[in-house]
C-alpha cells in the first residue's frame, strides 16, 4: 500500500482508538456502575450499563480468575472484548460505564458470536440505538 493512496489516510480520520479517556480505570466507578444494578446475562459476558450525566462512552473489562487460571487465556478474553467493543463504539450512544465480565464459554466460541450477543446485550441495555443496531447487523 503506497502512503499517497488515499485509503490509507481514511483510517486515521476517525478516531479508533482505545485511550484511557474511553476506559473506566477506578474503583469508585466500577463500584458505581455495579451498584446501579442494570446487569444483562449472555452466554460468553455479563454486562452493567450505568448512564451518566455527560462524557464519552467508558468501557471496564473484567476477566477473573473463575474464568481461568492461566493469564494469558484472560488476557486473551479481555483483547477480544476490547477489540470488539472497539470496533463498535462508532454506533454506541455516549454518556454510558459499561463493564463487561467475561466468562469462561468465550474462550471457545467464535469471534461471530460472541461480537452478536455483545451487540444484542448493548442494544437491550439501551446503548444502542435502533436505528444503529439495524446497521450492524445488516453488515
Amino acid at each position: 500500500m503506497h502512503i499517497d493512496d488515499d485509503v490509507y489516510f481514511d483510517r486515521f480520520k476517525n478516531d479508533y482508538s482505545f485511550g484511557k479517556d474511553k476506559r473506566i480505570t477506578t474503583k469508585t466507578n466500577f463500584k458505581n456502575t455495579f451498584s446501579e444494578n442494570n446487569k444483562f446475562t449472555g452466554r460468553f459476558v455479563v454486562i452493567w450499563v450505568q448512564k451518566q450525566s455527560e462524557g464519552k462512552i467508558k468501557l471496564g473489562v473484567i476477566s477473573s480468575k473463575k474464568m481461568h487460571n492461566k493469564a494469558n487465556k484472560r488476557n486473551f478474553a479481555k483483547r477480544r472484548i476490547r477489540e470488539i467493543f472497539r470496533r463498535l463504539s462508532p454506533y454506541l450512544k455516549d454518556n454510558y460505564n459499561v463493564i463487561i465480565v467475561t466468562r469462561k464459554s468465550l474462550l471457545t466460541s467464535s469471534w461471530r458470536d460472541v461480537k452478536k450477543e455483545l451487540i444484542d446485550l448493548l442494544y437491550k441495555a439501551n446503548v444502542i440505538t435502533v436505528n444503529n443496531y439495524k446497521k450492524i447487523i445488516d453488515d
